[in-house]
């Protein structure tokens, strides 16, 4: 079932990827083919972001295909997919946002960058932000309920 807005499914949605925490990514690479590796988003409402390094293969594969594909599944019977089109962060304010998020976010959601990439502006610390087009929780017997980003 199509929702008009992302308030429509916004409790249910934070509730679900919170118990999961990690979530799988997929990626196309240069070729077009898939790649996946399991990350960790931090979520502000419908914007998501994950703090990374710049020099893995999903550079590369960002470069050549923007749109990734997330997958948390905690529980078999009620995933969440979601399909987002990304963006390096470069803005050093916008990378202090982040790195705060991430400190004062409670485990096992929050964790402290400074042990990952030492300091904010360190050439390792990379920002990636990710833009849902496409939400959809799965409730088996029920619909789905699946949310679009305004175009």
């Amino acid at each position: 079932m199509e929702v008009s807005s992302f308030e429509e499914i916004a409790a249910t949605f934070k509730e679900r990827i919170e118990r999961m925490v990690w979530c799988n990514m997929a990626t196309v690479d240069r070729r077009d083919r898939p790649r996946s590796r399991i990350v960790h988003p931090l979520w502000e409402g419908n914007i998501s972001w994950i703090t990374t390094r710049r020099n893995m293969h999903k550079t590369k594969h960002l470069a050549h295909n923007p749109y990734v594909s997330l997958a948390y599944i905690a529980d078999v019977a009620k995933p969440v997919y979601v399909d987002c089109k990304t963006e390096w962060i470069e803005d050093l304010a916008l990378k202090q946002h982040v790195w705060q998020l991430c400190l004062e976010a409670a485990p096992p959601l929050g964790f402290d960058p400074a042990s990952i990439y030492g300091r904010v502006d360190h050439p390792d610390f990379a920002v990636l932000k990710l833009m849902p087009w496409r939400i959809d929780l799965v409730s088996p017997p029920a619909e789905h309920l699946v949310w679009h980003a305004p175009e």
